[in-house]
């Protein structure tokens, strides 16, 4: 099995610092930078792609919703997609931009929080997300939840799709991710994460809080990059497929194939 071990980086912001981004990418095989508008900015995300350039960790735009108070995770009403398009399509430019000054290319694009969380959920959110993918650049791979409103989107526009799971999050009876705003929602012990993932993987199905059992297909696995013990949560993942036989690789080298 080939599998994709990504993280959400390049979140500090001006003399404030998130995560542990160096530790990080000496793990991981992709890295979803933050484009400014819930995290990040210029200087940061240059930075995080260069130090993923030197790892040869391949490198996606990660654009959320405008709310840096809130880190891109309080959900935005309202019923205007094509203003939320637009804001996508400001976010992979900026990302795109910065890649091509290193010679770089962005291969993916992963949505950040609650816009993520929405697109899932919401078809025209999602038919904006991917019509945003799809102006910028058409080669660019949408990471998505199997099954989920985004991944019909994108597919519906000709994109190529990653489908993703969390080894740091619970999943309610729709297939989405718990709310954070629930009890156990976000897991912290590097064990359980790890055994979770594998179970994941040799049951071909995530089971829900409920007890409810959801058939998946699976490209990359995330652990979030602000989680308290991402780096030893990714590096206790790693670890455990390299034993069961995984070949772990950036997505874009088998997907593409």
């Amino acid at each position: 099995m080939k599998l994709d071990l990504n993280s959400d980086l390049g979140e500090s912001f001006g003399a404030w610092t998130m995560g542990h981004d160096e530790a990080m990418l000496d793990i991981v095989t992709s890295a979803n930078i933050a484009c400014g508008f819930h995290a990040g900015d210029p200087l940061v995300m240059h930075r995080t792609m260069v130090a993923a350039q030197a790892r040869s960790v391949s490198i996606g735009a990660h654009p959320g919703f405008l709310d840096l108070w809130g880190f891109g995770r309080r959900p935005i009403q309202g019923d205007r997609p094509e203003e939320i398009e637009k804001m996508v399509i400001y976010q992979i430019g900026a990302a795109a931009a910065l890649a091509q000054s290193l010679g770089l290319r962005l291969a993916h694009i992963k949505a950040h929080g609650a816009l993520a969380n929405q697109a899932m959920v919401d078809p025209d959110l999602a038919r904006a997300l991917a019509r945003a993918t799809r102006a910028v650049d058409r080669d660019l791979i949408v990471v998505v939840m199997p099954g989920l409103a985004l991944e019909k989107a994108a597919l519906a526009e000709g994109l190529l799709v990653a489908r993703e799971v969390y080894a740091d999050r619970t999943y309610d009876d729709d297939g989405n991710l718990t709310s954070r705003k629930k009890p156990g929602a976000v897991i912290e012990d590097a064990d359980v994460a790890t055994q979770r993932i594998l179970a994941m993987l040799d049951d071909g199905a995530i089971t829900t809080t409920t007890g409810k059992r959801l058939p998946i297909a699976v490209d990359t696995i995330c652990v979030h990059g602000d989680n308290t013990h991402a780096v030893a949560m990714a590096g206790s993942l790693r670890a455990a497929l390299d034993k069961a036989g995984c070949t772990l690789a950036p997505f874009p080298s088998f997907l593409r194939a």
